[in-house]
């Protein structure tokens, strides 16, 4: 056997090489790789002795040759002579990892040519070279399969289905690094997407279902650890992404409760039992069978507090050894440890034939103004800050009431302003008496302020901007409503 090797990723290199070596498999190489690979002693073959030529352009061409290419694309019989007669012997085996283009992008101080250095030629042409020959030549692109490849060659050569697969990922990872290239060149967005997992179905027991990852993304799903419990289903997926994204932007020891991926409770109390409890408080009846979210360790005495409730789903930063003792009786029960999400990224919704894509949204620095004749108490001030972000991550129209930093009543997902009012009034009952509340989107009429002041709320935070905002402005006046317009609007459809 022989193996052409011509990687930047080093990563665990040296003890694959060695067990091929050991194989009998004849090693060619090239560069910064044939040095690491002389120096711990292996014997190899430059690539610039196979071709006859040296390296030009500080390293740009070494590989871009027909005694390589050759190597890797002939097939079988009918192309002996040819290759006989040209002085190329077959190349069995390729590993190739490429340039590191996003880490370079995402380089602060790397200029555009440094950027531009990065894109690699030589290292794609023998990756797609050998998958598109994969009956006759293996290819390797990632460390995570030197150990499949070498146990295949120390036991006689690499199988038909192997070469396959190791042909279907080098073409998804040249594909996928492409789209990075193309992405930053241009304003056409290739988007390449990796299949994780299967998942038993979708929304529903007839939909199928997979879960894929962007390639090159780090979401905290694919860097948690679950710790107890059943696989995640489809909606288990959906309802932890908005509670744990909502748990992120809301102070350390919250906790945030999710049923269809809307909040139907949420607090910050200091510490994880607390906020649970009060969390739970908001409406208890649409918390059965939801999703929690932990903005803190999930402890002993928060677990005794889930474990007499019916969820789903847990999310904690870290999970106590001891909560898992309490919550293993709950066999069913998924408890995950997971890093807080990124608040970048795109948000992407589908539509027939394409996509929609969007910047995800953030928190901005656009400075609330009071426009009442009273100006919001700093009591009154965080909690209309807790509420508007937890109304910015439900559905709209949306109207989030709160005491403090407790959401006591939701009204998501109406049609209409007023609905959305009435809503969460009816959610919060009496708790509303002393509260604030926020709109995610201007109060067209006066209909939903007198909605919320007939509840009992002080203060409202809402985005301003509807023709008829003097109306609301002065119907916060005549009820004595401090309203604050915060000069945007957190809209989630």
């Amino acid at each position: 056997m022989r193996a052409l090797v011509s990687v930047h990723d080093k990563t665990g290199l040296i003890p694959f090489v060695r067990r091929l070596v050991a194989a009998g498999c004849e090693i060619v190489s090239s560069g910064g790789t044939a040095t690491a690979l002389e120096g711990a002693g292996v014997e190899v073959s430059r690539v610039s002795d196979a071709t006859g030529a040296a390296e030009i352009l500080g390293g740009r061409v070494k590989t871009l040759h027909p005694k390589i290419h050759g190597a890797i694309l002939a097939r079988g019989a009918e192309d002996d002579a040819e290759l006989a007669a040209n002085e190329i012997e077959r190349f069995d085996l390729v590993v190739v990892n490429l340039y590191p283009f996003r880490e370079t992008l995402a380089d602060a101080s790397a200029g555009e040519s440094d950027i531009i250095e990065m894109i690699d030629i030589g290292g794609p042409a023998m990756a797609r070279a050998a998958a598109k020959n994969h009956r006759r030549v293996g290819v390797v692109v990632s460390p995570d399969r030197y150990e499949a490849v070498a146990a295949a060659v120390e036991g006689g050569g690499l199988g038909d289905a192997l070469r396959r697969e190791l042909a279907a990922e080098a073409f998804f990872h040249t594909a996928a690094y492409d789209a990075a290239v193309a992405g930053w060149l241009g304003e056409d967005r290739v988007i390449a997407l990796r299949k994780e997992a299967d998942l038993r179905y979708g929304e529903n027991p007839h939909q199928q279902a997979s879960l894929f990852r962007e390639d090159g993304a780090t979401p905290w799903w694919a860097a948690a650890t679950r710790r107890q419990g059943k696989e995640m289903s489809f909606n288990n997926y959906a309802d932890a992404e908005a509670a744990w994204r909502l748990a992120a932007d809301l102070p350390t020891g919250a906790a945030v409760i999710v049923k269809h991926t809307n909040a139907c409770g949420a607090a910050a109390a200091g510490d994880a039992s607390s906020s649970f409890e009060k969390a739970w408080e908001c409406d208890p009846l649409s918390a059965f069978g939801g999703v929690i979210a932990l903005n803190a360790t999930l402890d002993e005495a928060t677990a005794e507090a889930i474990a007499s409730r019916f969820v789903e789903v847990v999310v904690a930063r870290d999970v106590e050894a001891a909560a898992l003792r309490v919550l293993a009786p709950k066999k069913s029960l998924r408890v995950l440890s997971a890093p807080l999400p990124d608040g970048g990224g795109l948000d992407m919704r589908r539509v027939d034939g394409g996509l929609l894509i969007q910047e995800r949204d953030r928190h901005g620095a656009v400075e609330w103004r009071t426009v009442s004749g009273r100006a919001p108490g700093e009591d009154e001030l965080q909690a209309l800050r807790f509420a508007w972000t937890v109304c910015a991550h439900t559905k709209s129209n949306a109207v989030v009431i709160a005491r403090g930093e407790q959401a006591v009543g939701v009204g998501a997902g109406d049609q209409s302003r007023v609905g959305a009012a009435e809503r969460a009034a009816a959610k919060a009952g009496g708790r509303g008496v002393g509260g604030v509340a926020a709109s995610d989107g201007f109060f067209p009429f006066r209909d939903g302020l007198d909605v919320l002041a007939d509840a009992g709320v002080t203060a409202v935070a809402a985005p301003g901007g509807s023709r008829n905002d003097q109306e609301v402005v002065d119907a916060a006046d005549e009820r004595g409503v401090s309203l604050v317009f915060t000069g945007e609007r957190r809209f989630r459809h």
